[in-house]
């Protein structure tokens, strides 16, 4: 279904390298991924390139800017349709994912997609303020993701308390929102921020990726319920 010289090659341009099986994978997503959005909305992106681009090449992306240890455990928060989280997994097999979504039918997709592309992952059914709360997840992560979820006051208390002592937040946006509006969320959350990374897409989107770095416990209130998160942000 997709052009896989066409993965490739903007993979290569990534510094990411995708081998035979990898590419392979990918075409199984992204036939799954059209297959399954007749029936369930899951992307409103359908046209085998633009999958490439918008959603196989923008998850690699992280790849190119982020530091992801050998054997990290990760955490997509808000997964949806599977994005950054398994096309990191499929160009990255060695890391431990998780994927967390609210909605059970999103992860039965996913499950299926693992399995036909004979990957593992866990995946969570939770809301993110629950799963933040949960001592099996919180603070265990190495490093959490999420992409377009939410503005980065809001998201950082979604993703942070997920992440130990010394670990990474990279959130995958757009461009132009003002981060500074989110700095005492972080701090207060136990971040610091890094740096914004910006870079455009092949077809010349612009996106860019929040990096945060995790220098202390979250103290033990937040996250808050989703109600508080959004109506009175940090």
């Amino acid at each position: 279904m997709i052009n896989k010289v066409l993965l490739k090659q903007y993979a290569d341009e990534t510094g990411v390298a995708l081998d035979s099986t990898a590419l392979s994978r990918f075409d199984t997503y992204a036939k799954m991924l059209v297959e399954t959005n007749k029936v369930m909305n899951l992307t409103g992106i359908t046209e085998p390139d633009e999958i490439v681009i918008k959603h196989f090449i923008d998850s690699l992306e992280l790849l190119q800017y982020a530091d992801i240890p050998q054997g990290a455990s990760v955490i997509d928060v808000g997964t949806g349709a599977g994005f950054p989280g398994i096309p990191l997994l499929i160009a990255r097999t060695d890391i431990k994912l998780t994927l967390l979504d609210s909605l059970q039918k999103r992860l039965t997709f996913l499950e299926n997609v693992l399995s036909a592309c004979s990957l593992e992952a866990q995946t969570v059914h939770m809301r993110a303020e629950d799963a933040g709360q949960n001592n099996d997840l919180r603070e265990k992560y190495d490093i959490a993701t999420a992409r377009a979820v939410a503005p980065l006051g809001v998201l950082s208390e979604y993703l942070i308390p997920f992440i130990k002592e010394g670990g990474s937040m990279y959130a995958l946006k757009g461009t132009g929102e003002d981060t500074s509006l989110a700095q005492n969320a972080i701090t207060t959350l136990g971040g610091e921020y890094i740096k914004d990374i910006i870079y455009k897409l092949p077809n010349g989107d612009d996106r860019s990726i929040v990096y945060v770095k995790k220098i202390s416990q979250t103290p033990t209130q937040y996250p808050r319920k989703a109600k508080k998160i959004t109506a009175k942000p940090l």
